[in-house]
């Protein structure tokens, strides 16, 4: 099956000519996406590796029936044999319905349409204290305002990934540019982003307000401004995206904005096409002419292990110590290379114990949120010292804690037996929501989640094993008081919000599975950006006390060092600073 064409000069003319939602701006979605744009019908597609995704507004307009799009989805689907697949569109084909994650409206606003006297007025009381200019440079000013906004405002995933892309999208699109609202101090107290590209209109992508360095009506500001430019550009309308949430509705709509064109959302996963197993299988049987195997048997017999990539070699007056990134839990072993390592030192460090005792200790602290840590340990302490650890269920709706435990437990009931799809050892979510610590209910429910998807395997607790079985010294930096500690700065709305985004897990280990086998430690941070424990307690703080304790093994040289992926991004600078050559290695 022949790859689709790339766009041509006159198809990405038609694109921008015809555009009819913000997705059809095609320079800002290959920037953003890093995808292949083609089209297949009257449909815009965009494709990388394993992945597509699917504009499904035709760009000849019409009623949009959701019947074209899907045989146009199929069809590209069939061409790319694409595996993590997503749609927008107004109406899903009702096949993915199940897999809907998203559903909303575009709001729009005539270009022409009057500024309500109440907030022209604000605006020019904003305009006193303000200075508006146009740039396509994101500075640090930029920088500082994306990450405010972002760490404060709770955001959808995909949203929160275009605002980390904005930076290297700007030089790619030439009709992308930011509208800043400066203060007399030179701060940057509001900037949007916006994009001309599409010829009927101006598309409101993005927008942020500093709270830091707050201004009065500095977003009124820049929003009548945003229409004066759509006016003067010979705009028919402004397309400012979805509705998000109630706050982003009433904003909008206090402009005159109104909501349009329908928005639906889906991801799903598609089965690996047969014939293509089938060909390797063919292939593979080629080269094995001696051996009769069934399908079953020749998947089966491929190999568990997997080359350890996320690993840094560490030098300093010629001696040698290794430092890699682990995961708690994972879907492939590392027992060959973690072998291969070992072979080379005499201790090996990790965050902390992992023996048994230490885990089911833990696991206990865990389980009993009405007594403080000391109490469990069996130490006297006051009981008006300790305060009962929140529990997960008092910030969740029922509708939530019901949409997490669907997916934390998968399909039940006759079609799933009937399948083979049901778990077989459902976990009781309410119990845990309502009974346990807030950390310790998040670990064992994600930890449920990911064993039902096949990740069996912790890749510090195999190198832990290992390290033991191979006689080597082992040891943990920080002690379990310490690291209960941590746990327990883990913020009950970082876990909820995480909870509220489960639709999405699937694609998050996905993603997070491909980056950590390709040792990709920026394309991992991507992925899960958003994970509960990555706090600046728990990674930032902790990367300081973790230097000064493996300082004096690694120093010595022939030692192992493991730490959380997380981890890496800072300790490899300290690291240098520290006097080591650091080295990211291919494999090991």
């Amino acid at each position: 099956m022949p790859m689709p064409e790339d766009l041509s000069p006159a198809q990405y003319d038609l694109l921008l000519n015809q555009a009819r939602v913000p997705e059809h701006s095609i320079h800002y979605m290959k920037a953003v996406s890093g995808g292949r744009p083609f089209l297949q019908n009257d449909y815009l597609f965009l494709h990388a590796e394993d992945w597509l995704l699917a504009v499904g507004y035709a760009i000849h307009g019409g009623d949009d029936p959701p019947e074209a799009f899907d045989q146009a989805l199929q069809e590209a689907r069939r061409q790319t044999r694409a595996v993590n697949c997503w749609a927008i569109c107004p109406e899903l084909p009702e096949r993915l319905r199940l897999y809907r994650t998203n559903q909303d409206h575009y709001y729009v606003l005539p270009a022409d349409a009057p500024t309500p006297s109440r907030l022209a007025r604000l605006a020019d009381k904003a305009a006193t204290r303000l200075t508006v200019d146009q740039s396509t440079t994101f500075t640090a000013a930029h920088r500082r305002l994306w990450a405010e906004f972002t760490g404060r405002v709770a955001l959808p995933p995909a949203v929160r990934e275009l605002y980390a892309r904005t930076e290297s999208a700007l030089p790619q699109c030439p009709d992308l540019f930011l509208l800043n609202a400066w203060d007399d101090q030179g701060n940057l107290a509001a900037c949007l982003l916006l994009d001309t590209a599409p010829r009927p209109f101006l598309s409101y992508l993005l927008g942020a307000h500093s709270r830091q360095n707050h201004t009065p009506y500095a977003s009124d500001l820049l929003f009548r401004e945003m229409i004066r430019i759509a006016l003067e550009t010979g705009k028919e309308y402004l397309h400012l995206g979805l509705g998000v949430n109630p706050g982003i509705r009433r904003f909008k709509e206090k402009w005159g904005a109104s909501p349009a064109t329908p928005y639906e959302m889906a991801e799903w996963t598609e089965a690996p096409d047969f014939r293509d197993d089938l060909g390797d299988l063919m292939r593979t049987m080629v080269h094995m002419p001696h051996v009769q195997m069934t399908r079953e048997q020749y998947w089966n017999s491929l190999p568990q292990q997997r080359p350890y990539r996320l690993i840094w070699e560490l030098e300093k007056n010629g001696r040698t110590s290794w430092i890699g990134g682990t995961a708690h839990f994972f879907c492939c072993s590392f027992e060959s290379s973690m072998r291969r390592l070992f072979e080379k030192v005499d201790t090996v460090i990790f965050e902390g114990p992992l023996d048994q005792a230490s885990l089911d200790h833990v696991a206990r602290i865990g389980q009993t949120p009405d007594q403080t840590p000391d109490q469990t340990q069996g130490q006297t302490q006051d009981q008006t010292q300790g305060q009962a650890s929140p529990r997960l269920m008092d910030a969740m709706t029922e509708e939530e804690f019901r949409k997490l435990e669907r997916v934390v437990n998968g399909p039940r009931g006759f079609w799933a037996r009937f399948l083979g799809t049901e778990d077989p050892n459902p976990i009781d979510v309410r119990h845990y929501l309502t009974k346990y610590r807030h950390w310790y209910a998040f670990f064992s429910l994600w930890t449920h989640f990911l064993r039902r998807h096949d990740w069996n395997h912790s890749v510090d607790l195999e190198a832990w094993h290992l390290a033991q079985e191979m006689g080597k010294e082992v040891r943990g930096m920080e002690s379990i008081d310490e690291q209960i500690a941590t746990l327990e700065s883990v913020p009950v709305e970082r876990i909820v919000r995480f909870f509220r985004q489960c639709g999405l897990w699937k694609g998050f280990i996905r993603r997070n599975m491909r980056a950590y086998l390709k040792g990709d430690l920026d394309a991992m941070m991507g992925t899960s950006a958003e994970f509960p424990s990555r706090t600046d307690l728990v990674i930032d703080r902790r990367d300081a006390v973790f230097l000064e304790r493996m300082l004096p093994r690694i120093t010595t040289g022939r030692c192992a060092v493991f730490v959380g992926s997380a981890h890496m991004f800072n300790l490899q600078k300290m690291l240098a600073d520290a006097g080591f050559t650091v080295r990211k290695l291919r494999k090991i």
